[in-house]
């Protein structure tokens, strides 16, 4: 699975959203500069959340962007969702959707194992999570058992 710049940056600028004190509007400009993200980049990105019902805009003086909820009712994977369509395709292509024959029959039931488990961790960690450094203790486990941080 391949977490695209574009999903990267919207979860950044979600958390930078739940962040702010208040929730008070915070400009594209201060999150692109916040997260060092391409402001013209991100401005598609804040829309693409805004259309997807995870972000309002306000405009004038004091406008900005804020969270369409509470930080604890946003998963990573609604904002992945919203900027990148589904968690895990194969050629593009939803899982269950496929079909193989002979030796690589087999392969649906990986994709769709694969599928549940990064829907398990990805929809079961929300902004307020990340933002907090409290991660739900099954994902830290993940993150903390041998070899998780070294690449094979």
């Amino acid at each position: 699975m391949r977490i695209s710049a574009r999903a990267d940056y919207a979860v950044r600028a979600a958390l930078q959203l739940a962040a702010s004190p208040d929730a008070a509007p915070l400009k594209a400009e201060a999150i692109a500069d916040a997260q060092n993200i391409p402001h013209k980049f991100l401005e598609g990105i804040l829309n693409d959340m805004r259309r997807g019902g995870l972000v309002l805009s306000q405009r004038g003086i004091n406008g900005g962007y804020r969270l369409a909820k509470p930080a604890e009712s946003i998963s990573i994977a609604d904002v992945i969702r919203v900027v990148d369509g589904p968690l895990v395709s194969v050629r593009g292509v939803r899982p269950p959707e496929l079909s193989y024959t002979g030796p690589a029959q087999s392969l649906l039931p990986l994709w769709i194992a694969l599928r549940s488990n990064v829907r398990e961790i990805l929809d079961g960690v929300s902004l307020a999570d990340v933002a907090s450094a409290q991660l739900p203790p099954s994902v830290a486990a993940l993150a903390d058992a041998p070899g998780a941080w070294t690449n094979p």
